[in-house]
């Protein structure tokens, strides 16, 4: 569906908007749910984060994703794929594939020695891969162990099996996240599905609801996840409207901002209201990706894991600027208190934690459902990385008992899950930064 709602939403909202124009899209003020400010964020995303997210993301390590695009829909019977030339995600060549990526499992990506026997000793005991050669055996069976390990419990998204022959490498910097004329009915029923069956919400409502309303009787933690969904649909909208494609000569596409999109989407006036709401659901998923990964530094910072590409410098390179990037998220002053969530008695904590849970995997799935490849490819990552980092943000004590040169059966990341984390929250940065772009192009319009 085109945007997060059509403003029916009523309610109070503790938020202040600009006394400026509603024409101009300023979205400011303290966000609800956490004390932060609007202004901090752009500032330090600006300054700190944009920079280098954006150079990690061009890393070999996080390029390279890894996934399963011929799933079927496991909801209903499918549209038929787009036909639309921009809708086609070429996958990257095995032989493109960095050595030490081909021969880790979906579960590691810990330092092997590069070279060819002990590259294929790792693919025969169940294709660990990536084991250091000077690890104990005792360390080895706790990899063995940990492959069987079902944690399924702990995954807030439907993981894509990546030894299944229909899962190929895709190369993210040749396959950008831009709009590519996927609309219609097939569009709209992926919305609407995630919308009104998978969010929380009272049923008698119909959407859009303002999930701010006192009146309406939502908790805490079902007021974040239907702003949580409602930003993930804003970010994704706003690279449309920066990626937009503008007009095509002799063959060659031009790519760039399309004002007119951008306000059918986010104007005030045009969305009846809504669209300053959906920024501010944009700048708290922002938040919450951005507070999991402060959480989840000590994970990394182990000298045991290794961003394992088979590039030796570079590696070090990569971990040396993901590690700076966590320093520069734990400095930030303003985080989201997820301890907030989820606090009441245990036994209903437990509960709704877990229909929690179940809501987002059953969106992870609907991904599925998408019918342009691209879209597909873009929406499966952002709600893998997003899935990640609620899977970290409910697991700080798991994390805090990690041992410095061992493995733990108590928390584990995928590749799979860390390309996506980083990768998702990037393309967070580039929205908010985007934005910052949009509201330049606004002020000289007029």
């Amino acid at each position: 569906r085109e945007g997060v709602g059509r403003g029916r939403g009523i309610g109070r909202e503790r938020e202040r908007l600009s006394d400026r124009p509603p024409t101009e899209h300023r979205v400011t003020g303290v966000l609800d749910d956490c004390l932060c400010d609007i202004d901090s964020i752009d500032n330090f995303n600006t300054f700190k984060i944009f920079p280098k997210i954006k150079k990690l993301q061009e890393r070999d390590y996080f390029r390279y994703y890894k996934v399963n695009l011929k799933r079927p829909c496991p909801f209903w019977a499918e549209d038929g794929h787009c036909s639309i030339k921009d809708c086609h995600v070429e996958p990257c060549p095995e032989s493109k594939i960095p050595v030490g990526i081909k021969a880790g499992s979906s579960t590691k990506y810990l330092k092997v020695a590069n070279s060819t026997k002990e590259l294929e000793d790792c693919e025969q005991a169940n294709k660990l891969g990536a084991v250091n050669s000077t690890l104990s055996n005792q360390s080895k069976e706790a990899f063995i162990d940990w492959a069987r390990y079902d944690d399924s419990q702990d995954h807030f998204c439907e993981l894509d099996d990546e030894r299944s022959p229909a899962a190929q490498y895709v190369d993210l910097l040749l396959n950008p996240e831009r709009y590519t004329g996927y609309k219609g009915s097939s569009a709209w029923r992926v919305w609407n599905s995630i919308y009104e069956e998978n969010c929380f919400k009272p049923r008698s409502v119909y959407r859009p609801l303002n999930p701010l309303a006192p009146s309406r009787g939502l908790c805490l933690e079902k007021r974040v996840f239907y702003k949580l969904i409602s930003g993930l649909h804003a970010s994704i909208n706003l690279h449309l409207c920066a990626n937009y494609l503008l007009e095509e000569t002799w063959g060659k596409p031009s790519w760039g901002p399309n004002m007119k999109e951008f306000k059918r989407r986010f104007d005030p006036v045009e969305t009846k209201g809504e669209g300053p709401r959906r920024l501010k659901n944009l700048y708290f998923l922002y938040l919450i990706e951005l507070r999991a990964l402060s959480k989840v530094a000590p994970y990394f910072e182990r000298s045991i894991v290794d961003l394992y590409t088979g590039n030796v410098e570079e590696d070090a390179d990569t971990k040396t600027l993901l590690l700076n990037i966590f320093q520069d998220t734990k400095s930030f002053p303003m985080h989201f208190d997820e301890k907030s969530m989820f606090a009441g008695d245990k036994k209903g904590a437990k509960s709704l934690k877990e229909e929690f849970r179940l809501h987002f995997k059953n969106i992870s799935r609907i991904m599925d459902c998408v019918g342009c490849d691209k879209c597909r490819l873009w929406g499966k990552l952002q709600t893998q990385g997003l899935g990640t980092a609620l899977k970290i943000l409910f697991s700080e004590k798991e994390i805090q008992k990690l041992p410095e040169n061992s493995p733990s059966k108590g928390f584990q990341l995928t590749r799979q899950e860390i390309v996506a984390l980083l990768n998702a929250f990037g393309r967070l940065s580039t929205s908010i930064r985007e934005l910052q772009n949009f509201k330049v192009l606004l002020q000289h319009s007029r």
